[in-house]
């Protein structure tokens, strides 16, 4: 199993047993390089932990459990942990500012506790087997077990291509759970019991009545403070820097606001709809950074696909992983074990296009006649080659989506659904009643507060997205799983709790103000961006799609290999998974360049992963991870 995860801790590995419990342990020595091995226990040995991650409030904590008397043999922010449940028990997890998962034995009272950071960046997954518990940081690492059986779970499936995820506790494989984020599952001899420690606090947030000044102090004090303790590490720390906002503001107060020397990263794209290098280079100079950058050409992507999918281990719609995992490769290259990246902003200050898209669909189910509806929806994706607001029958089709469910809690997320859901009628006849069953709605709901429905508007969509896309996919398949892929550590500054609970108390009018996201982000930062910078509208980073698999050939566009085999009719019958005469037409129809808009490139990209997963995982051997 610590084999299965050596790409997570390359530098170090540790055994312990006792009884009916065995911990391991793959490190990445971050903090403390000489006395940081893991498992660690208190003074007596009775407590002992694992954990994937870092306690970037360590030295506070460490400070603390040293003033009421508790002995400390490291420096490292683990043992914190083990004193830490002595003094406090469970709730020392409210204690911590940090990214992880737990795994924490308390001999004397045989009692396991398994804890996952609040917004999920560490991954946690369990199953049971002939009544004994396994659990680890990958799937992988369960399956490096034969007993633990593989198959692909049908209404996980149903789940991914829906919301890009698979809604926790669930996973795309049958028999395994995911520990949701900010949940602890206790295993005593009562029995098991999964309790949340933490969630966005929008249920008891109440807005003070700040000036919008006041609001963009508290913000910057806090951002900064969460880019200090992030930056704690016996280890070079490096940041990605796309050229957008959001990292443009974290490596900005690195370089400008502390003694951290910064090497800035970034990825650029040989198709100009995707690049952002003019944005990048023009920060680069502002801010005199070194830097380096990589281009992630559409072979490049295609080639890496296989692997990018044995470290998600879960179908994708996007490509987009890819060229992050080729960044993370470069950030190692260079001698860096950690970054800090941007990511977290949209979800907590409203940046996305999706709170523009409801807030828009919720005006035209109240106005359905308005003038103003039409203006209104061709300022969406000024980005994009083909945008869904380009024509009218279009726009209609688009945006009509659910309007007679604007008192639905997921409303904001029924167009990507329905986009998604695109993928499914590809799937063989055997499975379709399977993955019928699922209805996202339904399987949503039972996710959420019961109370949601009180929130204003914009929190709910914040809500769903950040417990959706953000920790299923943009934190794990595109986040965690591409930087552990690389055997490096990215940060999230955005996602530091305290940043969280300010951004729930926030008034919607400085989060989304008509058309204009991140109101008070942009205006707390205003004067150390440069303003093409500070005032740039959201790009949201993407890649190239099917055009990637494709390439010139004699007689027009074919299948690079190894897709083609792939896709082939024997290799999609041995599956059985898909229709081979559906995906056949889909293929064709995206080798000549007729694939359109979202929909036909997420079901291909979908099924194309799909196959990968299964071969690597069910059909084959996913050790060469």
């Amino acid at each position: 199993m610590i084999g299965a995860l050596r790409h997570r801790g390359p530098d170090g590995e540790g055994l312990w047993f006792d009884g009916p419990i065995a911990l391991g342990h793959a490190r990445l020595s971050i903090i403390d390089l000489a006395g940081g091995a893991q498992p660690m226990g208190n003074e007596d040995g009775r407590i002992q932990v694992v954990f994937n991650g870092e306690i970037f409030n360590y030295v506070e904590l460490r400070a603390e459990l040293l003033a009421r008397g508790h002995a400390f043999r490291t420096a490292s922010d683990t043992e914190v942990l083990v004193h830490l449940y002595e003094e406090h028990g469970d709730d020392f997890l409210s204690r911590l500012n940090g990214q992880f998962a737990i795994a924490l034995w308390d001999g004397g009272r045989q009692r396991l506790l398994l804890a996952r950071d609040p917004v999920g960046i560490r991954p946690l997954f369990h199953t049971t087997v002939a009544g004994q518990l396994l659990f680890g940081s990958e799937v992988k690492a369960l399956f490096a077990l034969p007993r633990v059986p593989r198959a692909l779970s049908a209404e996980g499936l149903a789940s991914v291509f829906s919301y890009w995820s698979v809604l926790p506790p669930g996973t795309v494989f049958e028999g395994v759970r995911s520990l949701p984020p900010g949940h602890r599952l206790v295993i005593d001899a009562q029995g098991q019991r999964l309790e949340r420690w933490w969630d966005w606090p929008y249920a008891n947030a109440e807005t003070p009545a700040w000036s919008d000044e006041r609001w963009a102090d508290e913000l910057h004090t806090l951002l900064l403070d969460a880019v200090r303790l992030q930056l704690r590490a016996d280890v070079p720390v490096g940041a990605y820097l796309s050229g957008g906002l959001d990292s443009s503001i974290i490596t900005t107060l690195i370089r400008r606001r502390t003694n951290t020397p910064l090497r800035s990263f970034s990825l650029t794209f040989e198709d100009a709809e995707f690049d952002e290098r003019s944005h990048q280079r023009e920060l680069v100079q502002n801010l005199g950074t070194e830097h380096s950058s990589i281009e992630a050409s559409k072979a490049a992507i295609a080639a890496a696909f296989p692997r990018m999918i044995r470290h998600a281990e879960s179908p994708v719609v996007r490509t987009a992983p890819v060229p992050m995992m080729l960044l993370a490769d470069s950030v190692r290259a260079a001698g860096y074990k950690v970054v800090l990246t941007g990511e977290g902003a949209d979800e907590a200050f409203g940046g996305y296009d999706i709170f523009k898209e409801a807030a828009i669909r919720r005006f035209v189910a109240r106005q359905p006649g308005s003038r103003w509806r039409g203006a209104l929806l061709q300022r969406l994706y000024p980005y994009l080659a083909a945008s869904p607001a380009a024509g009218r029958a279009m726009t209609q089709s688009f945006f009509g989506v659910g309007l007679g469910r604007v008192g639905s809690p997921g409303f904001a997320h029924m167009l990507r659904a329905a986009t998604t859901r695109r993928v499914l009628p590809f799937f063989h006849a055997d499975l379709q009643p399977a993955l019928q069953r699922f209805d996202p709605d339904t399987a949503l709901a039972a996710t959420l507060p019961a109370d949601i429905m009180r929130w204003p508007a914009l929190a709910r969509d914040q809500y769903v997205e950040a417990h959706t896309l953000m920790s299923g996919y943009l934190l794990s398949s595109q986040g965690d799983r591409m930087a552990m892929a690389a055997s490096i550590e990215a940060r999230f500054p955005f996602l530091d709790p305290r940043v969280l609970a300010l951004s729930c108390r926030l008034p919607a009018r400085l989060k989304l103000c008509g058309l204009h996201e991140k109101v008070l982000l942009r205006r707390a930062f205003a004067a150390e961006l440069p303003p093409s910078i500070g005032q740039r509208t959201k790009q949201p980073y993407r890649a190239p799609e099917s055009a990637c698999f494709f390439e010139p050939g004699a007689d027009g566009a074919r299948l690079r290999e190894p897709t083609a085999e792939l896709l082939g009719p024997v290799s999609l019958r041995d599956a059985g998974l898909f229709d081979p005469v559906a995906v056949g037409r889909l293929a064709e129809k995206c080798r000549n360049g007729r694939a359109i808009g979202f929909g036909d490139n997420q079901a291909f990209v979908g099924i194309v992963s799909t196959m990968w997963l299964h071969r690597q995982f069910v059909q084959g051997n996913h050790a060469a991870a």
